[in-house]
């Protein structure tokens, strides 16, 4: 599982949130996406990695500012770890 943090510029609202995580969700196979205007933020979580370039363009298209992506590997832990 692969985990992205991605920091957003131009979120205002709800609608902004709502609006990036649809983008993401059209774009891309993804488990879980959320966007936070106050953290101008949002976190994707993909079982495959994403193509850094693509996730700057699908942001880009819908008219914020993609200003960095850290992606990391997450390791699921069972119930008895």
């Amino acid at each position: 599982m692969q985990k992205y943090i991605l920091k957003v510029d131009g979120m205002q609202c709800g609608m902004c949130e709502a609006h990036i995580n649809d983008a993401i969700r059209q774009a891309f196979a993804v488990k879980k996406v959320t966007s936070s205007r106050k953290k101008k933020e949002t976190v994707i979580l993909s079982e495959q990695p994403l193509d850094e370039q693509a996730l700057r363009d699908v942001i880009q298209a819908t008219g914020y500012t993609l200003v960095s992506v850290t992606g990391e590997a997450v390791v699921k832990k069972g119930f008895f770890h």
